[in-house]
């Protein structure tokens, strides 16, 4: 249920850390691979009347897994952007509660 929303990194890039990534991320969670969605916005930044390339940033949407996990969890983001040659990146969790978040219209709880 992990999803990933990539900004400022191209598809090329993620297309190449994917597998190990999510593998790596599965293991933590105890969770299989297809438990993850990976997503690349394509956007345009702009500053001071040009446009700018954009920074590294990394969205997690998931339920709660306790703060050790989280921690881990950026880690090992953090580890595979940097083994692209990117120095620098930000990692920001959305947590979802279980009793807002619904299939099919019957909630997680």
């Amino acid at each position: 249920m992990p999803q990933l929303i990539f900004k400022g990194i191209s598809v090329d890039q993620v297309k190449k850390i994917s597998s190990p990534l999510v593998q790596e991320l599965a293991d933590l969670c105890h969770c299989e691979t297809d438990n993850f969605t990976l997503e690349i916005i394509h956007s345009t930044f702009v500053f001071n009347q040009e446009e700018v390339p954009g920074f590294p940033f990394i969205e997690v949407k998931w339920f709660d897994r306790g703060q050790e996990i989280q921690d881990q969890f950026a880690k090992m983001i953090t580890k595979h952007i940097h083994s692209l040659d990117i120095p620098e990146v930000e990692v920001a969790f959305t947590v979802f509660l279980e009793s807002a978040y619904y299939l099919n219209g019957t909630n997680f709880e």
